[in-house]
């Protein structure tokens, strides 16, 4: 059984919580959102597998998920980006931010989601369990996409696409 970590809005961990519990309650808990770009600035994207328990075949971020108790963020995002797609890299911490979206399966992700970056130029190698289907994609047709069919894609991945120029680097932007 997984757990998630509860955090107050100051990122102080708060406790534990079985993982669908805290998704059926909309807890504030801890998670990771990984941006991989490639060389000429395009984004990798994951499709969900359809089976997941939530917002399964949607289009969203390279790998994201909760990390364990007593686990770095640093150890979580290598961990899953390695579990997800096959990638084994440390990205970098870019920011984080707050966010409360009800979501299928009658969920509610509540999460303080932590923003991580990297650069990867290789195809990756998908858990089929996790992830159905991936693609590079330029930031402009990301956001047309976004913009054209929202239903597509994840909630946080679009709050993500909201806001991410602040955080990333003008030589990843493109």
């Amino acid at each position: 059984m997984e757990h998630v970590i509860l955090v107050n809005t100051n990122d102080d961990q708060l406790g534990t919580m079985e993982k669908m519990e805290a998704h059926q309650r909309g807890v504030l808990h801890r998670a990771f959102s990984v941006l991989v770009f490639n060389s000429k600035g395009e984004l990798m994207l994951q499709k969900r597998a359809k089976h997941k328990y939530h917002s399964g075949g949607l289009w969203t971020n390279t790998c994201c998920s909760h990390p364990r108790e007593n686990e770095s963020m640093e150890q979580a995002t290598h961990r899953r980006l390695i579990e997800e797609m096959g990638i084994d890299l440390q990205p970098e911490f870019l920011y984080k931010f707050i966010y409360r979206a009800h979501l299928d399966q009658n969920l509610i992700e509540h999460e303080l989601d932590h923003v991580y970056t990297a650069i990867y130029d290789e195809a990756p190698t998908l858990n089929y369990d996790e992830v159905e289907d991936w693609k590079f994609s330029s930031i402009k047709n990301v956001r047309q996409s976004i913009k054209s069919n929202p239903e597509q894609y994840t909630a946080w991945f679009k709050i993500i696409m909201d806001s991410y120029e602040n955080h990333v680097s003008s030589d990843i932007i493109r």
